[in-house]
């Protein structure tokens, strides 16, 4: 054995010997009830303390080794440059930005300070539309929100100049920037400094090295809320399963200060309300039997022997059939799309489609009004980061095998960037779907049979806000067709309750069992009912900026006596709106209508103006009271549509600043205002929702349940644009071995 490897063998040994003296010495079996034990403080030395933060703090986490792993990883984000001016910041524009800000005097003076957002401020909108590839960019700039002190500001970096502006300092709205990854893990840590916490819990029958303990954004309910940054947290134990959420230590909420780290209110308002136990709760792969019967699926695998149709150029430039888009991770958004561009097979012209979209918010109530869950109002992307919560993407289950991935660069909140791996994934995806077809009728004597299949490019990206998982695919098809789709998954928000089965739920003179805000999903497990709100932002540009929102209605038209032998036909009345208020559009089967977006001044051979349309697919419309202070805040999902002038800084629907807001900078609000929206550069505003009524078929882990909608096109082209699309032939397509069964 060479010296070299016999040294390191002895130090793993050493190093094992440690860890495992370590843990036989400081883990206690059960916890002690006196006070020094309880109170983890930074200062403590309480073994109890010290196990648990060796615990969370120390602990790597195990793969399987049938868990697929991410393909080498060749690219350098240090040597990445901007080649577009709507590329994210760089690595080493983010610690340039970082050594700007270190020496402004507002950061300098030593007060307290932490990095909310560092985002490429973007150029204005008619620089990057009149930008060439090739050409200088614009001046590139960050946008900065940084909280120093009691105090939210924010400023413009000059990166060429070095010249750091104050556009806000501070900021006079209400309101609070989204959290950083810094402080959701802080909170997640500062009961246990708490000594009353930690007794609370253990008088619970739950050993504290078995918590985690969660951070719940509070909202805003007047008073209580105001003049400090505040958070609550409530805790789960993790004895005998991963699936903590299922294990809920009911009724017990912690109001911490989210600037200080300081438990301020103790309520528990559950102390008899057992905690679930384990059984059943497990699901991940390695864990679970195989008892069951099922027969089983073989692999499925998209081989494309020539490689991908699509190409990424300079890291953010996609380009795939007759489509061209800018794609970029960001840590609010997820992914933000600009400048898509579709080409037209007669003109042969690549024609402007959409400047910029992405998700704006994500609005989460829950319905239960108790104490311990009436504050579980969530905005996911304004509260939490979307983007910063998207995890890396598995290879071969998140994305198919020839998928390509991008990372996100962020900021941490020190404003030192950190990657994201495989945060986003690129891939063509064929199911057997048909793009069009006919065949002939015999009668006819033609021996016509056309089919065209359907392959479609996707984009996806999937984030954990906590429990949940989201999963964001936007398909472009060759049609000129683009899919927004919104899938749900993950783990449920539960409660806790004494009732192991429906026959023990109490019920009142007339039968009518006692209100449990959800369903009883397994024994001590209600999943509580709750909305699911994805509201997406729509520059569309049909054919250039200035455009115009026509309402087509569909109504039903009386024949007058002796025209027809029908009574009544169905004919659509075009109207071209005028202002704000009457492009608020709530959905309904009732009225019936479709939504355009117009260029009047390009129209079609035969007249038509060019247009795209928005087709909604399965959703749902908030039944909260509008003055229910989450409504006020979510009050963007008023309407399923509304349509607003451009304006640079109408971002998001919940307001720049969401956390703890007022509700006083929404997209109701700047509607309201009741601009003219003809022939301008218009934003739509589209909210996909979901009512869940959660079943048991939810329990332990959700099956994915998704919705969508449709940007099509509406006079766009002359023609159908995939007249000229090839059909598949067997000599074009890889020749596998496979096993056939019979029936």
């Amino acid at each position: 054995m060479e010296p070299k490897t016999f040294f390191r063998l002895i130090l793993l040994i050493v190093t094992a010997g440690f860890i495992i003296s370590f843990t036989s010495t400081n883990f206690p079996h059960a916890p002690s009830s006196s006070t020094g034990l309880l109170d983890c403080t930074d200062s403590s030395s309480s073994p109890l303390c010290a196990s648990r933060n060796f615990l969370f703090n120390k602990q790597k986490p195990t793969f399987s080794k049938q868990d697929p792993k991410p393909k080498p990883k060749n690219h350098d984000h240090l040597s990445d440059t901007p080649n577009h001016p709507l590329d994210p910041l760089t690595v080493m524009e983010f610690k340039k930005v970082r050594s700007l800000l270190s020496s402004d005097a507002l950061f300098s003076s030593g007060a307290p300070h932490a990095f909310h957002s560092i985002v490429l401020e973007e150029p204005e909108k008619n620089l990057v539309r009149n930008w060439k590839r090739g050409t200088p960019l614009p001046p590139r700039k960050a946008s900065v929100i940084a909280r120093v002190g009691p105090d939210t500001h924010v400023l413009i970096v000059d990166l060429s100049s070095g010249r750091v502006e104050r556009v806000d300092s501070p900021v006079p709205v209400s309101g609070y920037p989204m959290m950083t990854l810094e402080e959701m893990n802080d909170v997640t840590f500062a009961p246990f400094s708490n000594a009353d916490v930690n007794r609370t819990i253990v008088a619970r029958g739950v050993n504290l090295t078995d918590v985690y303990c969660f951070p719940l954004s509070s909202g805003w309910y007047g008073k209580k809320e105001e003049n400090r940054r505040v958070i609550k947290s409530q805790c789960y134990s993790s004895q005998g399963t991963a699936n903590f959420y299922m294990r809920p230590i009911e009724g017990l909420t912690i109001l911490i200060d989210l600037d200080t780290k300081q438990v301020i209110e103790i309520v528990d308002t559950g102390p008899n309300i057992p905690i679930p136990g384990s059984t059943n709760t497990e699901y991940r792969f390695n864990n679970l039997g195989t008892t069951d019967k099922t027969r089983g699926l073989n692999p499925i695998s998209i081989e494309q022997p020539r490689g991908p149709s699509f190409v990424i150029e300079d890291n953010h430039l996609v380009k795939w059939a007759n489509w061209e888009f800018h794609l970029k991770p960001d840590p609010r958004a997820g992914v933000v799309l600009s400048q898509v561009r579709v080409h037209d097979p007669d003109t042969q012209e690549t024609r402007e489609v959409m400047y910029q979209g992405f998700v704006s918010e994500l609005f989460v109530p829950y319905m239960d009004p108790s104490d311990a869950w009436y504050f579980k109002t969530y905005m996911d992307a304004g509260e939490y980061g979307f983007g910063l919560q998207a995890m890396p993407l598995v290879p071969l289950n998140d994305c198919p095998r020839n998928a390509a991935y991008m990372d996100g660069v962020f900021s941490a909140a020190d404003g030192t960037p950190f990657v994201r791996e495989n945060m986003v994934c690129i891939f063509e995806r064929y199911a057997g779907d048909i793009g069009w077809r006919h065949s002939e009728s015999p009668i006819s004597g033609l021996p016509i049979k056309e089919v065209r299949p359907k392959v479609t490019l996707v984009v996806r990206m999937a984030a954990s806000v906590g429990n949940y998982d989201y999963i964001i695919d936007y398909e472009f098809q060759t049609d000129g067709l683009i899919k927004a789709k919104v899938g749900l998954s993950g783990i449920l928000m539960v409660k806790g309750t004494s009732y192991q089965n429906k026959n023990q739920v109490s019920k009142d003179k007339e039968g009518n069992e006692e209100e449990l805000h959800g369903t009883l999903l397994a024994e001590n497990i209600i999943g509580v009912i709750h909305d699911h709100y994805v509201t997406f932002y729509l520059d569309l540009d049909v054919d250039g900026p200035d455009n115009s929102f026509v309402k087509v209605n569909l109504k039903r038209q009386e024949t007058e006596p002796g025209e027809s032998p029908r009574k009544s036909y169905m004919k659509a009345v075009k109207n071209i709106v005028k202002t704000e208020k009457d492009a608020q559009i709530k959905l309904s089967l009732y009225d019936p209508s479709e939504f355009h977006i117009v260029n009047s001044a390009k129209t079609t051979r035969v007249g038509n103006p060019t247009g795209y349309k928005i087709v909604p697919r399965a959703t749902a419309a908030s039944l909260l009271d509008h003055d229910d202070p989450p409504q006020k805040r979510g009050a963007f999902t008023n309407n399923q549509i509304w349509v607003t002038p451009y304006n640079k800084s109408e971002r998001w629907a919940a307001g720049l600043f969401t956390y703890q807001s007022h509700g006083d900078d929404t997209l109701a609000v700047w509607s309201d205002r009741d601009r003219d929206i003809e022939n301008k550069d218009l934003v739509v505003w589209y909210t996909l929702g979901f009512h869940h009524v959660p079943c048991q078929e939810d329990f332990p882990i959700m099956p994915t349940v998704s919705s969508s909608f449709d940007l099509k096109p509406a006079n766009f082209f002359e023609r159908n644009p995939i007249l000229r699309a090839a059909p598949n032939f067997e000599h074009d397509l890889p020749v596998c071995e496979a096993k056939y069964v019979s029936a």
